[in-house]
């Protein structure tokens, strides 16, 4: 269920299927690296401006699914203008900043991604660039992204398939908005 809330910037309500706290698994696998199953937690948030604030924490998975260490982190703010097309710019933990550009596909919602601009701390590995694909897919939120090197061409290097994280007070408040009118055995709610 998708819900906009009411001091949600009206140039963000297209992205609104993003908004609230997301946790997953996903797919890592790029030349260079160790391919591994990772845990991902992310977050798209607002303040009443006229962007998404955005945190995704990710970690290495062992083979019985717990956490075996830090994998990225990332941080960035979402913007989207009158033409659905959509900018972010976001940092990551390894030294690279990044500018995205893309558009909301139209009447899906679903987001297409590629940089526009790297910048890279001496620190961080050689990277040049990448695309992402994030998409709403039965109340699910999806997305791959691809990275391209020097010595890599581009390719698909992450995936994950996220689920959205129920809070208890949003449990009770959906709770308070039923009709007072519900079938007591709750069998009949379903015929």
């Amino acid at each position: 269920m998708i819900e906009i809330p009411s001091d949600l910037h009206k140039d963000l309500v297209p992205l609104a299927f993003l908004l609230g706290d997301w946790a997953g698994a996903g797919v890592h696998d790029f030349p260079g690296s160790e391919k591994c199953n990772f845990g991902q937690e992310v977050s798209f948030t607002h303040d009443g401006r006229d962007f998404l604030e955005y945190r995704s924490h990710s970690w290495v998975l062992d083979k019985d699914g717990s956490k075996v260490r830090p994998l990225e982190s990332e941080h960035g703010f979402w913007r989207i203008d009158a033409g659905r097309k959509v900018e972010v710019t976001m940092t990551r933990d390894d030294g690279v900043i990044e500018i995205w550009y893309g558009e909301l596909a139209d009447k899906k919602p679903q987001i297409d991604l590629v940089t526009d601009a790297v910048a890279r701390t001496a620190a961080s590995q050689p990277y040049t660039g990448g695309k992402r694909l994030y998409g709403y897919v039965k109340s699910d939120l999806m997305w791959v992204g691809e990275k391209q090197t020097p010595e890599v061409e581009l390719r698909p290097y992450m995936s994950a398939h996220l689920k959205k994280v129920v809070t208890p007070e949003e449990v009770e408040r959906w709770a308070k908005a039923l009709p007072d009118d519900m079938p007591d055995d709750g069998i009949a709610f379903f015929k």
